[in-house]
């Protein structure tokens, strides 16, 4: 390396955007089986799992800024795949039959990617990054 190169590998903040990077590419062609982004797609299996969430703990889960999951919700509700249901001064998303339908091929879309990096990894090795970084990512909050 010469003297005047950066060695930005021990940066944390470069480190995990690179990383951050490379795992976004690999997530959408995985769920391109969906004609779905990977956004998109965990936003989907988490609305699936609890029906009725609030766009507030859509936030807190994903870890997206609230007007994000406004701005997915609001595509995924246009496409047909959630619906908004508001009671007063609460908002409660609910998946339709629309998206129930593209659940399994999402999951399978993300079992490939965790299966496509475990590969590259080491799926030991993959699990424990993946627990250190939410760890970390909580830590941090």
């Amino acid at each position: 390396m010469k003297d005047k190169e950066k060695d930005f590998s021990g940066c944390l903040h470069f480190s995990t955007n690179a990383l951050s990077r490379i795992l976004t590419k690999m997530a959408d062609e995985e769920f391109a089986i969906s004609g779905l982004s990977s956004s998109y797609g965990f936003l989907l299996m988490l609305v699936n799992e609890e029906s009725g969430i609030r766009p507030k703990e859509i936030s807190e889960k994903l870890f997206l800024n609230q007007s994000t999951v406004t701005r997915l919700v609001d595509k995924m509700e246009a496409r047909g795949f959630l619906r908004r249901k508001v009671i007063g001064r609460n908002t409660s998303i609910k998946i339709t039959k629309k998206g129930e339908e593209k659940i399994p091929l999402i999951e399978e879309a993300w079992e490939n990617l965790k299966e496509r990096y475990s590969k590259a990894l080491g799926r030991k090795e993959s699990n424990t990054l993946a627990s250190a970084i939410y760890m970390s990512t909580q830590l941090m909050e």
